[in-house]
Formats: C-alpha cells, sequence, structure tokens
C-alpha cells in the first residue's frame, strides 16, 4: 500500500569526523521491521525518551580509518569550492567531518541511486567498509584527548586538547524503524534513538535536539534549527555534533599582539595581529605560502595558506605533504568566525538530486513511510587567539632525522590578506575544520 511521502531531517556536527556508508538497507530489506513501539528507557522530563540498537559500539583497529579519512578530505575539497565561489568575499568555515559523518549515517538507510549518488558526492570508494572506516576514525580522533599540569613542570595553567564527536537519531514516535539500521548505527556511530513527537508538537522537537547539539558543543552552537526548520511532517533527524578546544604547542605572547591592516576584499581593516618566531612547518610553491601551526601532545595542527590573486589553490593533501621545519617570523590574525547554511541545493548541484527528490528510496531506515531528506543545515564556528583554538560545528539533514641543517635566514610570513585554513588531525590527515578569512575583523554574533 503507497504511503504519503514524509520529509525527514537528518543533523550532523564535528570535529569530526566523517563516517560514510554504505547501505544496510540491503540487508535490512529481507529483514522484518521490530522496533519497539514504547521507548525502553522511561522518558527523561525533557519531552522524549530513548532508544538504542541491540549492537554494541564495534572495537576498530587505526588502519581501518583510511579510507573514511581519504573520503571526508575529497569531500571538504568540493564543499569548500562551492561555499567559496557563492561568496568570494565572505568568512567561511566548516566541517567536513562532521557533514560527512551526518551524510554517511543517512546513507545507511537509502538504496538504489540514492545510494549511488550519495557515494559519489561523499568519495566512498569504498562502500562495503565505509561505516566501519568511520567508527574508526571517530574512535582514533577521541584518542587525541589529553589534559597537562603545567605547574608540575614549573609552568602555569593546563594544556589540553578536548575533542568530543557524538551522534544521534531523533525519530517519530510510534512509527516503525528498521532493526537493521538501528543496530548499525549504534555499532558503528554509537548512535541511539531519542523519540519525538513532530506530528503534534514539532516545536519541542526543534528544543530538544537544540538542547542536545548545545550540550555537545559546549554551548557554542545554542540553535541550530532556526524556527520552522521542524514541522510536523518531520519523521527522522540524524544529528553529529563536533567540539574542539586546543592550546597551541608554543603560545604567542599577548603582549606581542599589534593591530594591523589586513586587506579584504572590500578594502583595508585594522586586525589584531599576533607575532611569533619559531620553527614551524612551512611550505611553499607556484603562487602559494603556507604555515603550520602545532598544538599540544602533537596530535592536532592548524595550516594556514596564503595565495596571490591569480594563483589556484593547492590542495590540502599538496600543502601538509610539502610541509617542512623552518624558522618563520609569523604574523598572524586572531579571528572569531561563524557559518551557517542550508546544503541542499549545494549537495544537490555536485551530484546527489535524489535523495531530496520524490524518487528518494530511504527504505532502509523505514518501510513504515516513504523519506527524503527535507533539509541539511550546517553551523560551524572557530576562535583562534593567543592560547590557542575553540571550535565547534554541527549539521542537519531535515541528513608526516637528518643531519643538522644549515643555519637558514627566517621566512617572513605575514598574513595580511585573505587566507584558506584547514585544522587537521595529523596522524590521519582527516580535516576536521576548513575555512577562508575574508576579514578577521568581522566577528560572530
Amino acid at each position: 500500500m503507497s504511503m504519503q511521502r514524509r520529509t525527514f531531517l537528518s543533523l550532523l556536527a564535528l570535529p569530526a569526523v566523517a563516517q560514510l556508508l554504505q547501505s544496510c538497507g540491503d540487508e535490512a530489506a529481507d529483514e522484518p521491521s521490530s522496533t519497539p513501539t514504547a521507548p525502553t528507557v522511561p522518558a527523561d522530563g525533557a519531552g522524549h525518551s530513548s532508544l538504542k540498537g541491540s549492537a554494541p559500539l564495534v572495537a576498530t583497529t587505526p588502519d581501518d580509518a583510511l579510507a573514511g579519512s581519504a573520503a571526508i578530505n575529497a569531500f571538504s575539497a568540493d564543499l569548500y569550492e562551492r561555499l567559496v565561489a557563492a561568496d568570494p568575499t565572505a568568512n567561511v568555515v566548516f566541517s567536513p567531518a562532521s557533514i560527512a559523518l551526518a551524510l554517511a549515517m543517512t546513507s545507511a538507510g537509502a538504496k538504489g541511486a540514492t545510494l549511488q549518488e550519495m557515494n559519489t558526492v561523499l568519495h566512498i570508494t569504498e562502500p562495503g567498509t565505509i561505516h566501519r572506516s568511520m567508527n574508526a576514525l571517530g574512535t582514533a580522533l577521541q584518542t587525541l584527548n589529553q589534559v597537562r599540569d603545567n605547574t608540575a613542570e614549573g609552568g602555569t595553567g593546563t594544556s589540553e586538547v578536548q575533542l568530543s564527536i557524538a551522534n544521534s537519531l531523533w525519530g517519530q514516535s510510534g512509527l516503525a524503524f528498521e532493526q537493521a539500521f538501528l543496530d548499525l548505527l549504534s555499532a558503528e556511530y554509537d548512535a541511539g534513538l531519542e523519540l519525538v513527537d513532530y506530528a503534534t508538537d514539532p516545536e519541542a522537537a526543534r528544543a530538544a535536539i537544540n538542547e542536545w547539539v548545545a550540550q555537545q558543543t559546549n554551548d557554542r552552537i545554542p540553535e541550530l534549527l532556526v524556527e520552522g526548520t521542524i514541522t510536523p511532517d518531520a519523521r527522522l533527524t540524524l544529528v553529529n555534533a563536533i567540539y574542539l578546544k586546543a592550546n597551541w604547542a608554543t603560545t604567542f605572547d599577548a603582549e606581542q599582539t599589534t593591530d594591523q591592516p589586513f586587506a579584504t576584499p572590500a578594502g583595508d581593516v585594522s586586525a589584531a595581529m599576533m607575532h611569533a618566531s619559531a620553527d614551524f612547518g612551512y611550505a611553499a610553491g607556484q603562487g602559494w605560502q603556507a604555515v603550520d601551526l602545532p598544538y599540544v601532545f602533537g596530535g592536532l595542527s592548524f595550516t594556514a595558506a596564503l595565495v596571490e590573486a591569480d594563483a589556484p589553490l593547492p590542495s590540502a593533501d599538496e600543502v601538509f605533504a610539502a610541509l617542512a621545519g623552518r624558522p618563520v617570523q609569523l604574523s598572524f590574525p586572531r579571528f572569531d568566525i561563524e557559518t551557517s547554511v542550508e546544503l541542499s541545493r549545494v549537495l544537490e548541484a555536485m551530484g546527489m538530486p535524489t535523495a531530496f527528490s520524490g524518487a528518494a528510496d530511504f527504505s532502509g531506515m523505514t518501510n513504515a513511510a516513504d523519506l527524503t531528506i527535507g533539509a541539511v543545515v550546517h553551523q560551524a564556528n572557530i576562535t583562534v587567539d593567543e592560547e590557542g583554538t575553540e571550535a565547534a560545528a554541527a549539521t542537519a539533514v531535515v541528513m608526516v632525522e637528518t643531519a643538522a641543517p644549515e643555519p637558514q635566514e627566517p621566512i617572513v610570513l605575514t598574513f595580511d590578506r585573505p587566507f584558506t585554513f584547514w585544522l587537521r588531525d595529523r596522524g590521519s590527515g582527516t580535516v576536521l575544520f576548513a575555512g577562508r578569512v575574508a576579514d578577521p575583523g568581522s566577528t560572530r554574533s
């Protein structure tokens, strides 16, 4: 019996980190849906209750993460190009890991042309193992968390890396979801199902999702979904949230920060320019220079590239591979930027229109309703100052010793015009956050 097509929303956040797909739907199609009609966990008082697939989180190895990392970075390059082209003069920050993770979870319930298009856009070349790869990547990234008490070594304060990645599902209470779908997301994404009632109280569902995202991002994203995003015909929202806070391995001296001109597309503005002279990773190519700033403990780094007006932007992998230690006299602006964007039209143009159309096949999620993606909402922000970096992201889809070298003259590198940046995990190379700073004086609200 044909069902009225229902729109579903899926949300995703980052550092982190993508987790993509092969549909469990091909297996699930022959299995009966066994979602309990009542929650297995009592209502928590916040207007919703919880369910979870019966499969525990699967253990992985670091090697499992390679395919997921490669897919995220390729997807990042494609999306960066389109976001910058949409407004060449604006600041841009996004989390390719977060967006890829959310879409990967979503693809777990897709079939046919819908799934094939999503795999292509997400650069998934190994669909049979992609979910396991995303699981491994998320696990590896979260092992980067460390805290050190500097007073024990005669210093001051603490040095830390906080990186958290969380996933969740928000489904319509009473709607039967495929057990294979729930088990896959539980086993590979550690995602449980929160039951809400979109049909009769969409605003309460929106508030519950926003509250969860705010908690996961340390309140840096208090309202991912604005009023009107969740409507009574929503049936499922897939959410990923990423939060990052990390100190530089070598902090900038705040007393040396000075106001200096920065050439924005609209003219010069005054920027708070930080200064440091040290050995940094440095790379240069035709029309571009880049510097790599490591965070404490060596697992994460922030790479920024200055590109001449008529030169092509090098790929992130090209920049990372060319980095080598050099003395650098660096001038770099503090900045605090944010981007909020609805990605449906962009993703359609990138090659996955079926997921947003009436021909979408998400029957791997449920056979009790016909689903299509109604919206893909992404928000990310990043603050860079003398101490380090704090960043958050969320998405809603409504889915590298030799003999001592001769002394070298220091490279003088001043970031006084628009630049591109990538914040990455050095181990896997995964880009967690990326963007462009066009005007460091224009801060997020």
